[in-house]
């Protein structure tokens, strides 16, 4: 194999580490949020079940408050029962008492049904209280694993890159411009290997003159059909597949 295609190669597969760290890094934020969102949400069902535990609490007290008004009504029939000497007014107070105490004996019933859902909706807040407790911590703790991991990975990805400029430099500038066009157009392999007489790239076969010269190791050869730079070495079978 000839030493371009060697530093090649070499250069070659620091850019693959290269681009596998950038895209690494590049799914560790939407990983972040994605944990963010899931403790938000926990984080809502509790405050959603807070926020119901008020409106049950809020709507027993307007029915305390019915209940009151009622028995003030009661209060004020009765005195005007006392004060009349009329039986028709007499049995029209006692209606309207009657009516009152009716009344109240339904709002009772709805208090104690308030009070009922009020009970299993507190139940939903320790729970909720529970697991928003526990998505928070296991959140903080994966997101800080995360922030480990993105520090690493940025330590790691800058060293790469520093040393990928010197395996650059170390290629003659023909070579590499040849590389850097064919990275832009095909992709992370560009320098492929012959096997059973196709090229490693696009694995189309190969004319038996490129094989002999590819097998030569005296110069750069490239496919005919996409361009890639081939290489051979001597495990490799340049004998067409039948």
């Amino acid at each position: 194999m000839i030493q371009t295609i060697e530093k090649l190669l070499i250069l070659q597969d620091r850019d693959k580490q290269i681009r596998r760290l950038r895209t690494e890094l590049g799914h560790i934020e939407p990983q972040r949020q994605l944990l963010k969102t899931r403790a938000a949400g926990a984080q809502s069902g509790l405050e959603s079940a807070r926020h119901r535990v008020k409106e049950l609490e809020s709507r027993r007290k307007g029915l305390e408050l019915e209940v009151q008004v009622k028995q003030q009504l009661i209060e004020k029939y009765a005195n005007q029962q006392l004060q009349t000497r009329k039986n028709e007014e007499y049995r029209a107070l006692a209606h309207e008492i009657e009516m009152c105490k009716e009344a109240i004996v339904k709002i009772e019933d709805q208090e104690i049904e308030l009070m009922e859902q009020g009970e299993a909706v507190q139940k939903e807040v320790v729970n909720y209280s529970r697991l928003a407790g526990d998505a928070k911590a296991l959140v903080e703790d994966q997101v800080a694993q995360l922030n480990t991991r993105e520090e690493n990975l940025r330590k790691e990805l800058a060293e790469l890159e520093a040393n990928r400029e010197e395996l650059s430099a170390a290629v003659d500038d023909v070579a590499r411009a040849r590389y850097e066009r064919l990275v832009k157009s095909k992709g992370e392999n560009v320098v492929v290997g012959v096997q059973h007489g196709v090229c490693g790239g696009c694995h189309m076969r190969l004319p038996a003159q490129i094989l002999v010269t590819c097998q030569a190791q005296q110069e750069l050869v490239a496919c005919i059909n996409c361009g890639r730079l081939l290489y051979y070495t001597r495990d490799m079978d340049l004998a067409v597949a039948e």
